[in-house]
């Protein structure tokens, strides 16, 4: 029975022999660490204005992202293996951010262009981090917490927005344009006398 324990408590421990030392443990939860926690900043950002992907996705995304690098690394796959993997990442991400885009609102308007484009940005964080680029992943976040706070202050609206302002009502997305004919019977001539 001891030799059954013994056996046991071997296999356990080649089982975790891909951790081999601390200094070994400690790069790797520097990298997972802090793919979350940039990840978790870009997240808290996007909770904060109330939008559908927020804290806990893209701290998971980025840490989803990082391990998908940091495992075939650690196995010790070739770098085109690991590309292939990561093109892979990549991929995956683009049907989660599909899903932030999909939810259309009664006008027809597209919303979740800029949550979508947060979760792609997200996953390349934890990318960089994953590979051990943590200063790239840190300057990236940087750069997209810029762009997420300070030029939503600018508030640059598109041409139909002003339009909708002015009371103008625009075709909602994938409706077809009116034609002209459609336009001039609907709105009067110069002498106010409708055309149909």
């Amino acid at each position: 029975m001891e030799e059954l324990g013994t056996q046991i408590w071997h296999t356990v421990q080649s089982e975790f022999a891909d951790l081999p030392s601390a200094v070994e443990l400690t790069r790797i939860i520097t990298r997972l660490t802090v793919a979350m926690l940039l990840g978790g900043l870009l997240g808290y950002e996007r909770e904060a204005h109330g939008k559908s992907a927020g804290l806990r996705t893209h701290m998971l995304v980025a840490l989803g992202a990082a391990m998908f690098v940091l495992v075939p690394t650690e196995a010790g796959m070739s770098l085109d293996d690991a590309s292939r993997v990561i093109q892979g990442a990549i991929t995956g991400i683009g049907f989660l951010g599909a899903g932030a885009i999909l939810k259309l609102t009664g006008d027809g308007r597209v919303h979740g262009l800029t949550t979508a484009a947060g979760i792609w940005l997200t996953a390349s964080v934890g990318i960089a981090a994953g590979l051990g680029r943590e200063g790239t992943a840190v300057v990236a976040t940087v750069f997209a917490l810029f762009i997420l706070a300070a030029l939503k202050r600018l508030n640059i609206s598109q041409p139909e927005d002003d339009a909708r302002q002015n009371g103008d009502r625009t075709a909602p997305l994938g409706a077809s344009r009116p034609s002209r004919t459609d336009i001039e019977a609907n709105h009067p001539d110069d002498e106010g006398v409708s055309r149909s």
